[in-house]
């Protein structure tokens, strides 16, 4: 009989990743729980650190999910002029635990407190943003 291996998602884990996030050049980093990039559902921790720069992006193949675990960050979703249409903090302390960001919404999130962990998921397999997928700020 096989033994399962079970991920247990707990503050050992966090701690982990925040620390490697806190140590990257990027000020974030993942831990993946799909297998592969091909994976058709990906699912991930992603752990930030407060300055960490994401690029106003947008996906246009797949809706995306973020679930906070701790800490507290700024969802920003823009129009296709690059104005900001809506805002959302998101703290599990305050009651607020995620989003559901649509196919093509243009978005980006400000970490507004060290070791700050969501869990991501969204459709795979994989795919790195195209340039007509990233937003240039004027």
């Amino acid at each position: 009989m096989e033994r399962a291996i079970m991920e247990l998602i707990d503050n050992e884990l966090l701690d982990s990743v925040s620390a490697k996030a806190a140590e990257s050049p990027r000020l974030r980093m993942n831990y993946n729980f799909h297998t592969s990039l091909d994976a058709p559902s990906q699912r991930l921790l992603n752990a930030m650190q407060p300055g960490t720069a994401l690029a106003i992006h947008r996906h246009r193949y797949t809706a995306e999910t973020y679930v906070v675990l701790r800490g507290s960050l700024r969802v920003l979703f823009y129009n296709d002029r690059g104005e900001v249409m809506e805002t959302a903090i998101l703290n599990p302390q305050n009651g607020a635990y995620g989003v559901n960001i649509p196919l093509g919404q243009w978005h980006t999130v400000e970490v507004l407190e060290p070791d700050t962990v969501i869990f991501e998921t969204k459709d795979g397999p994989y795919a790195p943003l195209a340039a007509e997928d990233v937003m240039q700020r004027s």
